[in-house]
């Protein structure tokens, strides 16, 4: 496990997009889940960070899955 900038993960989860369309859509599909953003706040997400720590990956990954 380690550290992902948002681009970095979002291309991961969609790598057929481009990196601004990947990023809206891991962004909206962390939103649409109310529990999942409750645990990153808790984990010390800001919207404005750019890096998830390993441990908000670590959220998203139990949420979304690892991306292939």
């Amino acid at each position: 496990m380690r550290t992902y900038s948002k681009k970095e993960l979002a291309i991961a989860y969609a790598p057929e997009l481009t990196v601004r369309a990947a990023v809206n859509r891991l962004m909206a599909w962390l939103k649409r889940n109310p529990q999942l953003m409750d645990e990153l706040y808790q984990c010390g997400y800001r919207k404005e960070q750019r890096i998830f720590t390993i441990r908000q990956v670590n959220v998203i990954f139990r949420y979304l899955g690892e991306p292939d």
